[in-house]
């Protein structure tokens, strides 16, 4: 196939199909992995990742001098893989209105400063949903309760507060506001989780880095974002073509060796593949050197029989 035809091809073919894709082999995922931290609750780290983008793509702003898409995805972290729902806008997109449409009631979001919104705070309360979040330090806060502080412990905060201006963009509900320093770094975390204790409400944003691991994995080793298309529509089958990807890989690493999905994994699938392409060859037979060239090449990828 010409390469201008797969590239026109990818510009139409339909999201739909592949949505649903990924919808189903995040269900199979999510039923087969191990379960990790299932005393934390139902977490769901939620954040944006820039997509480079030529200047043709007038519909991925970025700047005055370049052009960017931005992903908007949900990492389900008790499982280690992309969640169920996906967006993708132009790359100065604001990210916080995606929160609702990834997370449902009972999870809890877990967020950095940049999701940081107080009418949004009080939504989500009121649909069901939990967060832990980063806040800016700066943040006004009205203390109404303060609780014990752990023992040898980084915490040196947590008490019940509304954040935010009074008359201008204080919460109308109070919320959980635990603070921390870590190497000298200060953070402040806004949660509606009070059956947790205040070590569980640091570590489950310190979870939320494991999202960021995932992009920079998945973008280095899948080439992801390589782009072979232009449109919106054909960069959305771009990236779902790398998350279905992603996610076969890790029902297969579980279910074969029982390990998390790795490069040396993809790396003898990809031997695998080239070795079986160059033996069905009608003109590569299993003699003399061209066999012992295909062995070479099988022995790399044992490990996946």
């Amino acid at each position: 196939m010409r390469h201008s035809t797969f590239f026109d091809t990818v510009n139409d073919r339909g999201v739909e199909q592949l949505l649903y894709v990924f919808t189903q082999l995040q269900k199979q995922a999510g039923a087969v992995l191990p379960t990790q931290h299932a005393n934390l609750g139902n977490l769901v780290a939620i954040d944006g990742s820039l997509v480079d983008s030529v200047l043709s793509m007038h519909w991925a702003e970025y700047n005055s001098s370049s052009n960017k898409a931005k992903l908007h995805l949900g990492f389900d972290l008790n499982h280690g893989i992309p969640r169920k729902l996906l967006f993708l806008t132009e790359g100065k997109g604001t990210e916080r209105p995606f929160v609702s449409s990834i997370i449902d009631p009972g999870q809890t979001a877990v967020l950095d400063r940049g999701y940081q919104s107080h009418p949004l705070f009080d939504k989500w309360q009121k649909d069901g949903c939990h967060y832990v979040c980063r806040i800016k330090g700066n943040t006004q806060k009205e203390v109404h309760e303060e609780f014990p502080l752990p023992d040898n412990a980084h915490i040196f905060s947590d008490a019940r507060v509304l954040l935010g201006t009074p008359g201008v963009n204080q919460t109308q509900q109070a919320v959980r506001l635990v603070g921390y320093i870590i190497d000298d770094k200060t953070f402040w975390i806004a949660t509606k989780r009070f059956d947790l204790t205040a070590k569980q409400v640091a570590l489950v944003y310190k979870l939320c880095w494991d999202i960021e691991k995932f992009f920079g994995w998945w973008k280095r080793h899948l080439k992801v974002y390589h782009l072979f298309a232009r449109s919106k529509n054909g960069l959305m089958v771009q990236i779902l073509s790398g998350l279905i990807t992603y996610l076969l890989l890790a029902i297969y690493c579980h279910e074969k060796h029982g390990k998390a999905v790795s490069i040396a994994r993809v790396r003898q699938l990809r031997n695998l593949r080239f070795a079986m392409r160059i033996y069905n060859r009608p003109q590569h037979t299993a003699q003399g050197l061209k066999e012992a060239s295909y062995k070479r090449l099988l022995k790399k990828s044992h490990a996946i029989f």
